[in-house]
């Protein structure tokens, strides 16, 4: 692919490979939890408090991959190749001195943030072995999120996908060998896993600074980290900044409604995670949808081809709407014998069933708020959708949640009723500010040098 080709990317090609690397992200983190719950149950606990902490720093490092993300598009949209490698180059650098921090920072401090999570003692040293040696090279994934995110402008979304299958074939690999010990290597268990977790991303990392010296044709200026442009890391945090703190906002709004779900019992709690690992897949695609659509409007934005980026938000939009209806409703109709895959409770299987018919609902008003959400943050205006993002998750979704499961005893429906006016309020909102184009004010973030 030369630099001109990069003008003309297409959704579909963009966001095809997004969809499989999102999904095997998710298929593969559930294969590490289900392979370990052979070897054993504290280490799957351990594993999973260890990844809380992990999360924050992924979404740490998020910041500057999604600043990069919107403003090396807006700079290839707009012909300015130089100043879209400087971007990428800062980006890199900025996230590699912030990652090697942060590592050193789990590497020194882990037992401790450990025991402020309240972990038994049982759980301690497995837990440690695991934060000290995958948040102590957590620099790995911090130089790897930026740098996908740069094939991803420039059009190599698929070099991405593939480099995940790689380091998930290691992963899967490694974990087996650690776990099962086959032909007489040692079982390992978390130690194991965590350095199969570590290896498969230094891997990945390689792959994808080969991926990048190769793909890019305007050199790098890495000289350019001499005289470091603090111009573009302003640029980076005034985008990703608001970004992380929407995500953050969802993500803890999300813990607070299972936290509400778990007063309702053991039995609807499970339901839930099993209602919900279904609809991920409908979530993967708006997603995908939404990532494509953030890359192409960034380019089109940089082009100043402002009609095509108001046509481009909205086609997309109506794309992720009928994929998000069609697979509710194939969920619902295939629902009961969806969830016998994971269990055979008839009761579960009911109300699962009746919350996947909620989702019918449910998911084509999340598809209009994400992918408006994308083309709003392509667009430098996400401080509105900031804001409208905490009022609604936490004053809609999360008061609503208790009001109806626990107050006016709803239970799972109460939640989900409050799920589907969350995210419907917010996607028409943000649907009615694109269609008056009041993003219009916010498209002046900085292009020219």
């Amino acid at each position: 692919m030369t630099q001109q080709s990069v003008r003309n990317l297409s959704l579909f090609g963009l966001t095809w490979p997004i969809f499989i690397e999102l999904l095997l992200q998710m298929v593969m983190g559930n294969a590490d939890t289900l392979m370990l719950s052979y070897y054993s149950d504290n280490a799957v606990a351990s594993v999973g408090v260890a990844n809380r902490i992990i999360y924050i720093l992924i979404l740490i490092y998020g910041v500057i991959a999604t600043g990069a993300s919107v403003l090396v598009a807006k700079a290839l949209g707009a012909k300015e190749d130089r100043r879209a490698s400087e971007i990428a180059v800062v980006s890199i650098g900025a996230n590699l001195v912030i990652g090697l921090a942060l590592s050193g920072t789990m590497y020194v401090t882990g037992d401790q943030l450990l025991r402020v999570m309240g972990l038994p003692e049982e759980l301690l040293r497995e837990a440690m072995q695991y934060i000290v040696i995958v948040g102590g090279f957590s620099f790995f994934p911090a130089v790897a999120l930026t740098i996908s995110a740069v094939l991803r402008c420039h059009g190599f979304a698929k070099d991405v996908m593939l480099v995940t299958i790689g380091m998930n074939i290691v992963d899967v690999i490694g974990n087996y060998l650690f776990i099962f010990g086959p032909f007489g290597i040692p079982v390992l268990g978390v130690f194991g896993v965590a350095m199969t977790t570590t290896i498969s991303k230094a891997m990945g990392l390689v792959f994808l600074v080969a991926f990048l010296l190769r793909r890019v044709e305007n050199p790098l200026p890495f000289h350019t980290l001499i005289r470091f442009p603090f111009d573009h890391l302003r640029q980076l945090l005034k985008i990703g900044v608001p970004s992380a703190c929407e995500l953050l906002s969802y993500h803890t709004s999300q813990l607070a409604i299972t936290y509400i779900a778990a007063f309702l019992g053991t039995q609807a709690l499970t339901t839930k995670v099993y209602t919900e690992n279904l609809m991920m897949f409908i979530y993967l695609f708006s997603m995908a949808i939404s990532q494509g659509t953030q890359i192409l409007i960034g380019h089109q934005s940089g082009a100043n081809q402002f009609q095509q980026v108001y046509e481009r938000c909205i086609v997309s939009t109506r794309i992720s709407f009928a994929i998000s209806l069609g697979m509710g409703v194939i969920l619902y109709l295939f629902s009961p014998r969806l969830l016998t895959i994971f269990t055979d409770d008839a009761s579960i299987i009911h109300t699962g069933s009746l919350l996947l018919l909620m989702t019918i609902l449910l998911e084509p008003g999340r598809s209009i708020n994400l992918v408006i959400l994308g083309a709003l943050r392509a667009l430098g205006d996400i401080q509105y959708a900031l804001y409208l993002g905490i009022i609604s998750m936490w004053g809609i979704s999360v008061a609503l949640s208790y009001l109806l499961a626990i107050t006016l005893d709803l239970g799972l429906l109460g939640i989900w009723i409050s799920y589907v006016i969350d995210e419907w309020l917010r996607g028409l909102v943000l649907l009615k500010r694109w269609r008056a184009r009041r993003w219009l004010s916010q498209t002046n973030i900085e292009i020219q040098g």
